[in-house]
């Protein structure tokens, strides 16, 4: 290829049954190159990059030993976790089935249930020093549904991080454009030392998803159940 040339995209003919759009998803995996590089270095997926490249910037698993993964399906943030910090206890819930990963503990459950986060905190053994979630609703095609009900999902992981960090723990989540309402972010700021919005380079460009990163957990809020009271042990 003469230098200067741009190299040429896999073309994705239309078949029979399949439509524009799935035609234009499959064409775009096909020519992403952090798809090609996770097929590459194992991992589950392309999403395992936008962890990574939150960590260079932010230092997320820097000590961390106690890990919650708040829709860990298929797995890449996991296998991120693992992979440089192998020593920490990880443990991941979704309602999707997910392959088994090597030393992490998986729930197949709906976080939303009442007995989820008691059941996370017992499996993992300890309160987390991070909470990760990549948690997002199915979409319905509204923008203003779409982003309700994934803030929806934003806001119930906020509080179960809140609930249950360690002093000094750190919460990462999934938001959409436009970052987390304000509401919870003054929650998240009285609740941390720094609070900030990202958008890692492997987010793609047309995607509306950001990412907010809130870190320096400073301890429980008043009147919450600190995180050995939600076990459901008596």
């Amino acid at each position: 290829m003469a230098r200067g040339d741009k190299p040429i995209g896999t073309r994705v003919r239309t078949a029979r049954g399949r439509t524009a759009q799935s035609t234009r998803w499959l064409s775009r995996q096909l020519n992403d190159p952090y798809v090609k590089r996770a097929k590459a270095e194992g991992y589950r997926s392309r999403a395992a990059y936008k962890l990574i490249e939150l960590d260079e910037k932010f230092g997320l698993l820097k000590g961390v030993r106690h890990v919650v993964d708040l829709g860990v399906a298929p797995g890449g943030w996991a296998q991120v976790v693992r992979k440089k910090v192998p020593q920490a206890a990880i443990v991941g819930i979704d309602l999707l089935p997910v392959e088994p990963i090597a030393g992490v503990t998986l729930l197949q459950m709906d976080f939303m249930a009442d007995e989820a986060p008691g059941r996370l905190i017992a499996e993992l053994g300890s309160a987390p020093d991070l909470v990760m979630s990549d948690m997002a609703a199915n979409t319905v095609g509204h923008q203003q549904t779409d982003h309700l009900r994934t803030m929806g999902l934003v806001e119930a992981a906020a509080d179960f991080a809140m609930r249950t960090l360690k002093p000094g723990g750190a919460f990462v989540s999934k938001v959409f454009a436009g970052g987390t309402d304000d509401a919870l972010l003054r929650q998240l700021k009285a609740a941390f030392r720094t609070v900030k919005h990202a958008k890692p380079p492997s987010s793609r460009k047309g995607s509306v998803e950001w990412f907010v990163v809130a870190q320096g957990f400073k301890g429980q809020p008043q009147g919450s159940a600190p995180a050995d009271d939600l076990s459901g042990e008596n």
